[in-house]
Parts: C-alpha cells; structure tokens; sequence
C-alpha cells in the first residue's frame, strides 16, 4: 500500500481544514436540501408510445439527483386509466405496491393482461438508501395496439392500372368521411405494401419517412398509429395517400425487384371516438379512388422522376372532385402478419447547407455540401414550364476535381423534376434517398445557395447517446466519421452502404460494428426491431442469410462472421441495455445457429461451405503480397467458437442449466480442434496473420501458457508491416482491444495514430467524413480502388469506435452488472494525446470519464450515474490521489482502495469525482 501514500495523520490533519460541505469527507451539521425525483419514463424503450404489441410491458425510469452515492432502495409503480384521477389514486388498474429493489429499467407492468386500444397512465415513486422519497413522478402514458387479427376490418385496396408497376408512377389514394360529431379523440392505423405518405385535409400526417418500415414482408409486416385528433373537423374531412415502390417490390441487388410482390396496396384504418361517447370507424375499402399524379417513378436506387405539371392541387382536401379518377380493386387475399411499429421511425434530421459551388475542370456545376451524408436535396429553384432539372449525387471528386459516381454501379441516384410553371417552385424527394456529399446539377442556369437549395440528412431517429473526443483533431474527424457512418446507414435497417446498389442488411457489418453502435446512439429498438426478422428470415436448419431482411435467396447463406451476428448482437444489446428479453427473445434463434453450425462440421471442425473469410484485408503490393490472408476455415473454427460461448453466456443468464452442461463440453472440443488443426506445439498459428492472432486470443481459443507469446507474435506481425493494420473487416473489430488486454496498449495507440495506408487515419487525411469500405478507397497516387466495390460511407472499420470508448475513455461494462448498473472506467492515456473525453447517456444516467495531463500531473473527471456503482481503476499513479482536494483513503464514498500493479483500484457510489495526482513514468511493453 506504500504507493496510496496512507499517512494517515496528514490526512486527518486536512481533512480538519477541508469546508464541510465538501462531498464524501465529513457530514455536514445541516445540509441544504437535495433536488431528488424520479424523470425519463420510458414504456418498451420509448415515450409514451401509442403502439404497444405486449401485453405486459416493460417500464423504466431515470433518478435525477445531485446527491453522491445514492440507490434506489424500493419503488412504487402505480398505473390508471385516467389522468386526472390517478393523482389522487383513484381508477388504478394496477400498482406494484413499495417492492423493495434497485431495480429501476425493464420492470414488467404486472396487472390484468392489457387489451388492444387501451391506453394507461403511470406514475411512480422510489425510495433511495438516504431515507429519502421521492414525490410521484410526472404522468406518463402508453396505449395498445391492434392486438388481434379481427380488430382490422379494413380491407386492403389497390390500383387496377398498368402504371402500378416496378419503377412506375406512384398511385394516390383518396376518399372522404363525414364526422357527425365534435372529435375527442381519433386514431389513424395504415400500413401498405411499398412505403406510404398521408394527408389529411391536406397536410402531411407524421414526421417519418419510409413508413411501414423493412422487415421480412411475409412473415412481419409493421403498421403504424398517428393520433390525427387535432387534424380532423366536425363535417366532411379527407384523407389522400400516396404510395411508393420501396423495400416491397423495388430494385434490390442484381437489379432484382419484386422481391415480395407485384402490386401497392393500402391498409387504412381511422377510428374516431366522439366527445358524446360514440365510436365511429373509417375503412379503406371499395369506396375509395385512385389516379397517378406528379410522381412518375421513385426508388432507392435510381431516385426519383417528378413531372410538377401533373400535379393535382388539393387532392387531399375535403370536397376535392375525384370523379374522373379510377375505382380502387379491393384485395382480401392479401395475408399479413400486421404488427405495430417495433424501432425508432426514420425522420429528417440535420440540415446541410451547400459549403462552396464548384465548375469542375469537365465544366459541370457541383455543389459541395461539405458531409458525406445519407438523405436528399429539398430547393426552390426557378425555371420555366417544361424545363428539366436533374441532380446526381455522389460520394468524392477524382483526383482531377471533376464530379465522380462510377462506384454507384448500377444505381442511378438522380433526381428529374419537370417545372410546371415560370415561378419559383419548391420539391424534395418522397420516397428515396441518396448517398452523397457532392451534387451534380444540370438544367438550371441560376444563382444556387443557402437559399434555394438544402441537404438534409435522414435516418432512423435514435438518440445520440456517446460523445468522444481527444486533443488530436484526426481522431475527432475520425470519430465525427463512425458516427456518421452509423447514421448514413441506419436507415430502419444496419445497411451496408447507402449509395450504390445494394444498401443491404449485411450481418457482417452489423455484427463487427454493432458494440459502437451501442455507445454512439440508442440502438435498443433499433437492434430489437432487426434481430426478430433475422429470427423471421432464419432457414430451417438454422442457416442465417448474408442480409437480414433476406432479399437474396436461400442459396445465400451461413457464412462464418456474418451468421454469428445471430449470437453476437443480442449480446451485445444485453450489455448495453441490460435486457435480458432481448436473450429470451433471440434463445432459439442464437441456438439454431450453433446447432447448424455443429451439423456441419467433422470431427468438431467446421470447414465446410462457403465463408467470405477475413473481408477486404490489406492486400498491398508494399509489403509481401497475399500475406495477410487468413485461412477461412481457421476464421470458421474461431467464430464457432465464439459464438457458442455466447450461447452459453445467454444459456447462464436464462438458467438453462441444462443447455450450460451441454454447450460447455461442445466448447471444450471446439477448442481442441482449434488447436489440433491450427496452432503448433509451440503456440504458432499456421496462418501467421494479425486476424488469426487476434481471433484466438479474443475468443480464449488458446490455453493460457500460450497466450503471451501470442501476443508478442502479433505485435511483431504489426512490425512487420512498420506498425500497420492488416485486418479486414472480423480482426478489425478486435485487434486493439487484443492489445491493450496484453500489456500492448501503446501499440494500439501506434496503430490508431498511424496516418498512412493502412490506417484508420489515412481517409481523415484524405478528406473523408465517413468510413471507407476500404482501406485505401482513395489510393496514395488520388486514385480510386475497383469501382466495382468502393465504397465511401460503409461504417465497418469505425469499428475502432469501441476502443476508443472502452479503452482510451475507459467507460466498460460489467457483464455481471450490466447495461451500467455497474461501470467499469479504467482509462488508458497514451498515443501523445494530452486529454480525452467520453461519455454515455445510459439506462441509469450519464456515465463520464474523462483525463487531462499538463506538466506530468493528470486530472481524471469521472461521472456516476444514480441508482448504479463504478469500480474505478487510476492509471499510472506516482503520488497521493487527490479528489475534490481531499487525499482518497479519507473519502467515505469511496471505499475498497488498493493498488494494482502500477493503478490504483477502488469502488464507487453514484457522483461527479475529480482526481488528481501525478502520472508514473512507465516504460511500454515490447514484444
């Protein structure tokens, strides 16, 4: 202990001098009262949703506190079917009664089985380990969804016209409805097969785009509910919608389309309830229209083509004269599986305005939006009836400055307006989106600016929930480029790329970047949604397809490192959220897997089918050519492995005794194969690449005694290749935190830092505001890779975003405690960074750590949540550790302190800590 620097009479002594209101030292004779309240009631991750599809569903809720070391000791949840009365506890459907627990995120409303419709409202109350309670929190809501399939009496209706086909104009719906009485309160659920946009009485219902949403159309199709109360008018009121080719039935990979069907349809339901008590429900059915408009094609893909001189005014507005329009074919065949919206919605988000207006030397009129960004163009531009517009969209310029789209392949990106008049007219897209920075404009002559023209970004409405930065301004660029890289691509599903043609649910990129995606944003909807149509689409036999949802076939198939994203990403949701239903939910699908898996190997291997192996490695001509190729069954053997130890990490916290017994011994021979057909006597890996070391050493392939001087082979490899990374999209994921888990953590940093290719900062330096697909999508000559796969936004190797946070930050989770009930922060300075600041908005409240070092002293901020403990471990401590002034050993909240190695470790409650002693001198490990 001689390093904590006890002495214990000196700290008496100042502790005698420190003013009593200093936290955690003395107790102050009389404290001020502390702001102490219960706030961020969620239901089911969201907000007082107005769409839940479980009949018990899960309730959590935040402490808000500036008081240290506080827990919650009991709480009281309390739920009512009326507002007004259940402030005086009066029409309670249920109360949980005061349960004595800490728990306080995903607690299961436990009264009678709720009924489609019903709408609650709740409240509740906690009690903390101060004696303390808190008043009654503010009022929250939910309301249930369509619960069964006889509650739809709508009927599905679609266009009899030959334009009601793949790539042609899109059909527009419509019909009025009579109120008789004055609205209390009205209820829109719709759906389509295709993508939707309504109106009623004229204006735009709901702020998302993209609806129903992607999922597996055949098995899961969502709706979803507007509460339209204060849109509808006593009288005659009327509804328009518009529909589009999108995920349904448009062009996919290969120019493959109608994947799921041939025609649009429509599911319309309004049900309106009366101030006077009655109920009264409005149908799509035999009475409605339909006729083609302005919008004369629209895909992903290719964009989209909008002639304004076909335009229809009012079309949506009551009274509207719809006589020359066609009846509608109503189509009961049709089955659904009809759920309610599961993820966040996709809604326009940032707004970008055009940076500079480039005449490339080909002499084409570019405007430089300054982000490579996912959504669309929205101007007001001015020309004259009959003039064309069109804007093409793409990600770079070529090394001569001239406009670039080639990597699009088959993918058209443009956007065609036809002006229908000579005033200024005002268009963005409907149902499409691009991938871009750069935008292409031909037909218009006029001035272009702030003014007429706006990038928007678009993609699923998820919280920002991490922020990391350090005093290097390329790793901020760089971590600026993960998460826009996430953003680009989270569009309802983990896509791929968002640009060319594919924009897929690829399962290796969603499985090597789905731990950063939980620090960046709030993906629990998001991975929830997804991960129950990976379950959907599942082949029998447990196979899982390249891309959920699977638009490919069943050839397309179980590929090591992309089928895993079957046992890793609910995992990965359980750590960062803590939700055991996740695991519940994804039980058989993670066991399927594995199962499949084990049914395909010989004598415990797996090296059989077809695997991508380790994608898009470095393949240089620098060094040796071809030596970083890792052998794909080697990869197959380790993700096998890995993933049934997932399976039984899930198979633990499920007390599936049963299945822990079993799995564990299929482990042990999974090992033993590893290392019969893979590694030497000697600990050397038959395929001598970063990935292979990386892989069996972050998957405890190897037995211990063997572990180190794997370590040292991989950093010598990194040597090898003058201190560069060599991984592809399975090791890259894994390669630092390897490192830093050996003693090697100065050589991640090495590999971080390092700004020529291949490098994580070589794009930052080449301009890029996203991740590449590639390691060297631009080359070091200006030059571009293989059009045919190059892509500038494919956020895979921003998969270094979870180091950065984990390590480098130091903010982990505790897999026994999890979602950061309890948070391990252990930060790891380095790399010549002179500070570094992370910090999450977790289940609990934020969570911080952040270091500063000046003058060989540094300074660590640390920020515990209420109702949840941090074990804290100080690095590189060479003097007393100072907090808030105070020596540590003295401070009652912070308890079990010791050394460890050359840190110091100890616990803490709940509170804002500041640190400060003098950093150690300490020689980094080498191989």
């Amino acid at each position: 202990m001689s390093r904590i620097f006890l002495r214990k009479s000196m700290c008496i002594a100042t502790a005698l001098l420190i003013p009593i209101f200093t936290p955690g030292v003395l107790q102050a004779k009389k404290k001020a009262p502390v702001l102490f309240r219960v706030d961020n009631l969620t239901c089911e991750y969201k907000i007082n949703p107005i769409s839940v599809d479980v009949t018990n569903p899960r309730l959590s809720w935040k402490l808000i506190t500036l008081q240290r070391n506080l827990r919650q000791t009991a709480y009281e949840v309390r739920v009512g079917s009326n507002a007004a009365t259940i402030l005086k506890g009066l029409n309670i459907v249920w109360t949980s009664g005061r349960i004595p627990s800490d728990q306080s995120v995903h607690i299961y409303y436990g009264g009678r089985p709720m009924i489609s419709r019903q709408k609650v409202y709740w409240q509740v109350r906690v009690w903390n380990n101060k004696g303390q309670v808190t008043p009654w929190s503010q009022i929250n809501s939910w309301k249930m969804g369509l619960l069964r399939s006889d509650d739809w009496t709508a009927h599905w209706i679609q266009s009899n016209d030959a334009q009601d086909t793949t790539g042609g104009a899109s059909p527009m719906f419509r019909n009025d409805f009579m109120l008789t009485h004055k609205v209390k309160a009205a209820h829109l659920y719709i759906s389509a097969h295709g993508l939707y946009e309504a109106q009623v009485n004229g204006k735009r219902i709901g702020d998302d785009y993209f609806s129903p949403g992607f999922t597996s159309y055949n098995k899961r199709l969502q709706y979803q509910v507007y509460d339209i109360t204060s849109s509808l008018q006593k009288g005659l009121n009327a509804f328009g919608v518009t529909l589009g080719d999108g995920w349904y039935r448009g062009y996919t990979y290969d120019r493959k389309k109608n994947v799921y069907g041939k025609k649009l349809a429509l599911l319309f339901q309004l049900e309106v309830l009366y101030t006077d008590g009655k109920r009264q429900i409005f149908v799509s059915d035999k009475s409605w229209k339909v006729t083609y408009g302005a919008i004369r094609s629209s895909s992903f893909f290719d964009g989209e083509v909008y002639d304004a001189r076909k335009e229809i005014p009012k079309w949506a507005t009551p009274g509207f004269n719809d006589a020359g329009w066609q009846p509608v074919r109503v189509n009961d065949l049709i089955k659904d599986k009809l759920i309610a919206m599961a993820g966040p919605p996709v809604k326009k988000e940032e707004r970008f305005a055009p940076r500079q207006v480039l005449t490339t030397p080909e002499g084409d009129r570019v405007v430089d939006f300054g982000q490579n960004l996912v959504g669309w163009v929205k101007f007001k531009l001015k020309g004259k009836a009959g003039d064309t517009i069109k804007l093409y969209h793409g990600e770079v310029l070529d090394q001569k400055g001239n406009f670039y789209n080639k990597n699009l392949r088959t993918a058209k990106q443009e956007i065609t307006y036809v002006f229908k008049s000579d005033t200024a007219e005002t268009y963005e897209p409907h149902f499409t989106f691009q991938g871009f920075r750069y935008v292409k404009i031909t037909g218009y002559k006029g001035p272009i600016d702030s003014t007429n023209v706006m990038a928007y970004a678009l993609y699923s409405d998820m919280d920002q929930t991490g922020k990391f930065s350090a005093s290097n301004p390329l790793i901020n660029q760089l971590q600026h480029n993960i998460l826009w890289g996430q953003k680009g691509n989270f569009i309802d599903i983990p896509t791929d790329c968002p640009q060319r043609d594919e924009r897929l649910g690829w399962t290796g990129d969603a499985q090597a970047f789905g731990r950063t995606a939980t620090f960046n944003m709030d993906v629990a909807g998001f991975f929830t949604k997804w991960l129950k149509d990976l379950s959907a689409d599942q082949i029998k036999g447990g196979a899982v397809p390249y891309v959920i949802p699977n638009v490919l076939d069943s050839t397309y198939s179980a590929a090591s490192g992309w089928s895993d994203v079957a046992t890793i990403m609910p995992w990965n949701v359980y750590l960062a959220y803590g939700d055991k239903q996740v695991l519940r939910q994804q039980y058989e699908s993670m066991k399927a897997w594995v199962t499949y898996i084990q049914q395909h190997t010989r004598n415990n291997l797996w090296d059989t089918g077809n695997h991508f192996g380790d994608w898009l490695f470095y393949s240089g001509t620098d060094y040796e050519e071809g030596a970083a190729h890792t052998d794909k069954n080697l990869i197959a053997q380790a993700f096998y492995a890995h993933s049934t130890q997932l399976l039984i990490n899930a198979a633990r916290i499920l007390n599936k005794e049963d299945d822990v017994k079993k799995y564990v011994q299929l482990l042990i021979n999974i090992k033993k194969a590893f290392m019969s057909e893979y590694v030497t006597p000697n600990g050397r890996m038959i395929s001598g690449t970063q990935t292979s070391y990386v892989l069996a050493l972050n998957f405890d392939l190897l037995p211990e005694d063997l572990r180190e001087s794997a370590a040292k082979r991989l950093v010598q490899n990194i040597d090898s290749y003058d201190g560069h990374i060599t991984t592809g999209f399975l090791g890259t994921p894994y390669i630092c935190h390897v490192l830093s888990r050996f003693g090697f953590t100065d050589r991640a940093y090495d590999l971080l830092m390092n700004e020529s290719y291949p490098s994580w900062l070589y794009p930052v330096k080449h301009g890029a505001t996203t991740i590449w697909e590639r390691w060297d999508g631009i080359k070091p000559d200006g030059s571009f890779e293989d059009p045919a796969m190059n892509s500038f936004n494919h956020y895979a190797y921003g998969a270094i975003g979870d180091w950065m946070y984990r390590v480098i930050a130091g903010i982990n989770t505790d897999e026994t405690s999890p979602g950061f009930h309890r948070t391990i922060i252990s930060p790891h300075p380095g790399g010549r960074l002179k500070n570094a600041d992370g910090e999450l908005e977790t289940m609990y409240g934020k969570v911080k750590s952040a270091w500063s070092i000046a003058d060989g002293n540094i300074t660590v901020d640390i920020t515990v949540p209420p109702n949840t403990s941090a074990q804290i471990i100080l690095p590189l401590v060479g003097s007393d550790v100072m907090e808030s002034g105070v020596e540590i050993t003295s401070i009652t909240d912070l308890t079990n302190v010791k050394n460890a190695g050359d840190d110091i470790q100890l616990n803490a409650g709940s509170g804002t800590y500041h640190f400060v002693y003098k950093l150690k001198n300490v020689k980094p490990k080498r191989a």
